[in-house]
């Protein structure tokens, strides 16, 4: 039994939950995937997994298994890239990912700098913001704005953007200033539609206690310039990403709100299929924007 490709299978299984979609994913058969998890128990002398017809579940064996193999794995893959880097040279087309407004107003600037150090890499890049599928839609590369990581591929964190509770000066000055998490109950809000919690916003005191308030809102929007915009004219309270509203928050467009209290954070993240046998075009490119991105974020050196 090939015991590295074993625990490979395995993984690819309980990331994928399930046999099938690991053997898409490798590129075999499900009577492959399903032999060499029956060898890896045989040869550990455990049951790794619980199956039935309804789903599958992992062991306390196979629990354990699990995270120690995703950690061997990309300690394998990194070795490897490290022996090969020295002959692979960037080249071809490149497909990369990227939402929207960070797409235009963060990256789009690299693109002509990366291009320039690496001329025989050819950029093919789509911005959008809903979260793509990168294997099944044909992208080398994504990069995303994510508060949990990604549990389906590889990924290595950028930067952090804060997220921020503002209003403008002509609006402060009609309605007030809240100064509490609870005060916003009582103003006009924008919400954002791709909120997890919808209209009920998070919030943590710098003693670490949560709290929570149900908003009003008089406008919702799928788009962090259309809600720029809005609270841009007046129109209400938003929370939006430093890395959008850093710009105006330091030129006093728009006034940042309950200083005692945070949003969660967001973390910017380049996210690729796999560490194993990773391209040497997307390897210089997550280089790249780690390098454009170390230190403070542009977007907060004057936020």
């Amino acid at each position: 039994m090939d015991r590295m490709r074993a625990l490979e299978v395995f993984v690819e299984v309980v990331r994928k939950n399930g046999f099938a979609r690991a053997a898409d994913a490798l590129q075999t058969s499900p009577a492959n995937v399903t032999r060499y998890i029956r060898d890896l128990e045989s040869h550990l002398g455990t049951r790794l997994l619980n199956r039935s017809s309804q789903k599958m579940s992992l062991t306390e064996s196979g629990e354990a298994l699990f995270e120690r193999a995703k950690v061997l794995l990309e300690e394998v893959a990194e070795i490897e890239l490290i022996a090969s880097s020295a002959t692979m040279k960037p080249r071809g087309v490149l497909r990369i990912n990227a939402p929207l407004s960070f797409g235009i107003l963060h990256l789009a600037p690299l693109w002509p700098q990366f291009l320039l150090r690496y001329p025989e890499v050819e950029l093919n890049v789509a911005l959008i913001d809903r979260v793509v599928d990168i294997v099944e839609e044909g992208y080398d590369l994504a990069i995303r704005i994510s508060r949990t990581g990604s549990s389906s591929y590889a990924a290595r964190k950028l930067a952090t953007s804060h997220n921020i509770v503002c209003a403008s000066p002509a609006y402060l000055r009609k309605h007030g200033t809240p100064t509490t998490p609870s005060d916003l109950s009582s103003h006009a809000c924008i919400g954002y539609s791709y909120s997890a919690t919808a209209d009920e916003w998070n919030f943590t005191d710098v003693d670490g206690k949560a709290s929570s308030v149900k908003v009003s809102c008089v406008m919702h929007t799928n788009n962090g310039d259309t809600a720029r915009s809005a609270a841009l004219a007046g129109l209400g309270i938003i929370w939006q990403p430093s890395f959008l509203i850093g710009a105006d928050l330091s030129a006093g467009r728009l006034i940042p709100l309950l200083p005692g209290y945070r949003l969660p954070d967001i973390d910017v993240l380049a996210v690729y299929p796999s560490r194993r046998h990773l391209s040497a075009k997307v390897r210089v490119m997550i280089d790249f924007l780690a390098d454009a991105f170390k230190g403070t974020p542009p977007w907060d050196v004057n936020a």
